[in-house]
């Protein structure tokens, strides 16, 4: 029964343990659980996100994508009435070639009509006068008395003759002025149109450039962009660890506050709340901050110091005394202090040995706190198992541990058992000490990321700053363009207009002169008639004059009349020509060359080129939305898959743990059962032994019988 008891024991004794193992390895599932559906959440938050910037992005290409249309669609259409301009314009320059070359020739012919028309009217005129002087002169003798009367009459006339020829002259000296001062205001209006034509090839030559400017600080406003969100990705990447290590750091500290003694943990407060305040120094701290192993060796070290891991190592004895008077003044608790300076190691010697180590070789701490360590673990040694460890004290006179915890003292005492590796202190530590030197590192590779960040905000900021500058200057030469082309069209109108004018004051000159010389001439013919003699009779030679200039007179103003029909009709058809040219060709030929200037331009396919690179960096960032999308689908994906493979070793788990609580319950009646029949047996023992001894002593003879 005894066997079968120790039997049912080991038996409830292991399915205990892999309950407890089991219990640990549902909990550790139930955080990987809580973690997923954690992951889960926050991967469709981040989807969500995805899915929004990719709607934005998506948005953006499609616009691009018709405005760069647009743009192409306008460049074609430009192109093709370019080359329709082109041919239209040829063929508009061919015919303005032969109108001009027309109207040359037509124009000669209506100049040497003027001029014919002119002498002819000059020779009528002529005539008419002669004839005139002739009928006065005839008619003079009946008209005036005497020679005197008459040549005073002449003086008389030839004085409001000079009259009307000074004022002529004066007219004629100021249409002069005006056609010299329109002349000169064409002049101008033409110089100022080729320089404004000037400047605007040179202004469309610099908005070109502008626009390459443009396109390449759009590049590279694009890179700083993309190398900022990979730091931005890295900053939030490295923010979430730093987070997540606080978090275990907050973890570890509360474990370690829960595994560590009330007394014990206000006591270690206050002292470090005392070296704070008071400017204490020489504390090094309680042990288990100062010593650091192999994590197989934490239960064989907590075993072993016991509370010693919350002494706390100070230089000498006098800063002991120190604090633990104001402990005592304060009543902050109390604390075991270890003092280099009093601290004497024992001198244990221990013999190489395959079947054991020293515990004090495995442990690593500074030089100078050697003598604690010595006065906490000089005395013990780690061995393989239990047997050995008994085997070791009895023979070396050691004290012995193994890595599970059990002790064997020298003096033969043993201490053993169930020892919950979860709350290990030193564990604790050692996630308290891994994480901060981990934070510390994260915070600088943060800052220095954050650092990074700001140059390339500042650079961003200073691009940005330029861009917008040429964007500015870019626009304000755009408007200057514009307004050079509405001076060259209005400057051209204005000319237009004054070179009309031009030709009327021309014209009213060529009157004026016309009549300035017929003035003059009667001027001639009356001084030449003064001082003649006074008679009622012509002369022979006048007479003859007289019959000859009736017939040539009206002779001339036949021809006159013929030649003005025919000046006429040249008239009309040069009108003709020049309001074909000038309204019509001349105007069709600008309009095409506009067309044509405005096709060669180089405006529009730098801009074509900035959308197709806005285009660029749109559908990167589209695929970059779509990739993070994907991702996060995948991420969900594989985290409800890796959720429902936990789940299923879970629930396998919790049947196993079912079956083993079933069977410790089970033994725990096969024990109870076997514990009633040898309670039985013993009584009946019991009973047996009495009736033995009741019997008394036997006789020697009852032997031999």
């Amino acid at each position: 029964m005894d066997d079968n008891r120790r039997q049912i024991s080991e038996r409830m004794s292991q399915a205990d343990n892999e309950v407890v193992e089991l219990r640990e390895r549902v909990k550790s599932l139930e955080k990987e659980i809580k973690a997923s559906t954690k992951g889960i959440n926050e991967t469709k938050s981040e989807k969500g996100d995805a899915e929004k910037k990719r709607t934005e992005a998506l948005k953006v290409v499609s616009q691009i994508e018709l405005d760069l249309r647009d743009l192409k669609d306008r460049i074609s259409s430009e192109k093709r009435a370019k080359d329709e301009a082109v041919r239209e314009l040829n063929s508009m320059r061919k015919e303005s070639e032969k109108s001009k070359s027309e109207l040359a020739q037509i124009s000669k012919v209506h100049a040497a009509k003027l001029k014919e028309e002119e002498d002819i009217s000059k020779s009528i005129m002529d005539r008419e006068k002669r004839l005139s002087i002739l009928y006065q002169k005839q008619g003079r003798a009946t008209q005036f008395k005497n020679e005197a009367a008459r040549d005073e009459w002449l003086r008389k006339e030839i004085h409001d003759l000079e009259r009307v020829l000074l004022s002529n002259r004066k007219q004629e000296s100021l249409l002069q002025d005006e056609s010299q001062k329109l002349k000169d205001e064409i002049n101008k209006l033409t110089n100022h149109i080729e320089s404004r034509r000037s400047e605007s090839s040179k202004l469309e030559a610099v908005l070109a450039d502008k626009q390459k400017n443009h396109n390449d600080f759009t590049k590279q406003k694009n890179a700083l962009q993309d190398e900022r969100k990979s730091f931005w990705k890295e900053e939030n990447s490295v923010t979430a660890e730093i987070d997540r290590l606080k978090e275990d750091l907050v973890k570890a500290q509360k474990s370690l506050d829960h595994a560590t003694p009330g007394d014990i943990r206000r006591g270690l407060n206050s002292v470090s709340r005392i070296i704070r305040d008071h400017g204490i120094g020489g504390v090094f701290g309680p042990v288990l901050e100062l010593v650091d192993c192999e994590e197989k060796f934490f239960t064989a070290v907590e075993v072993t110091a016991g509370n010693s891991l919350f002494h706390v190592v100070v230089e000498n004895d006098d800063i002991s005394t120190r604090i633990i008077q104001v402990l005592t003044r304060e009543k902050g608790g109390r604390v075991t202090f270890i003092p280099l300076n009093r601290v004497h190691a024992p001198n244990v010697n221990v013999p190489q040995s395959s079947d054991f180590v020293p515990l004090l070789k495995k442990l690593k701490f500074r030089a100078e706190h050697r003598r604690a360590f010595e006065q906490v673990f000089g005395r013990t040694v780690i061995c393989r198992d239990l047997e050995t460890a008994t085997r070791v004290a009895r023979s070396n006179s050691l004290d012995c541990i193994t890595l599970d915890g059990d002790q064997v003292a020298k003096k033969g005492g043993m201490t053993g058992g169930f020892y919950d590796s979860r709350r290990s202190r030193l564990k604790f530590v050692k996630v308290i000490r891994d994480n901060k030197a981990e934070i510390e590192k994260k915070t600088a590779h943060l800052e220095n990321v954050g650092k990074k960040l700001k140059d390339i905000d500042k650079k961003i900021t200073d691009l940005i700053t330029k861009h917008q500058q040429m964007d500015a200057e870019r626009d304000h030469a755009k408007s200057e363009l514009e307004q050079f082309k509405a001076d060259i069209a209005s400057a051209t109108k204005q000319k237009g207009s004054l070179e009309k004018a031009l030709a009327k004051k021309e014209k009213s000159l060529a009157n004026i002169r016309n009549q300035i010389e017929q003035i003059q001439s009667g001027i001639a013919m009356k001084n030449d008639e003064m001082g003649t003699e006074l008679i009622d009779q012509l002369t022979l030679e006048e007479r003859d004059l007289l019959s000859r200039l009736n017939p040539e007179i009206t002779r001339l103003k036949e021809k006159f009349l013929s030649c003005k029909n025919s000046r006429i009709e040249i008239e009309t058809r040069k009108e003709e020509l020049e309001n074909n040219l000038s309204t019509n060709l001349m105007r069709r030929q600008k309009e095409l060359e506009a067309i044509i200037s405005s096709a060669d331009s180089k405006t529009l396919p730098v801009e074509v080129e900035a959308k197709e690179q806005e285009l660029k960096e749109s559908k990167r960032t589209l695929d970059e939305a779509t990739t993070v999308l994907k991702a996060n689908v995948d991420a969900i994906n594989a985290h409800t898959r890796q959720m429902e493979q936990l789940k299923k070793q879970r629930d396998d788990l919790k049947a196993l743990e079912a079956n083993l609580e079933q069977t410790v319950q089970d033994g725990a009646k096969d024990l109870e059962q076997l514990m009633s029949s040898r309670s039985t047996y013993l009584v009946k023992q019991d009973e047996c032994m009495k009736k033995i001894r009741d019997l008394g002593s036997l006789p020697a003879d009852a032997f031999e019988t």
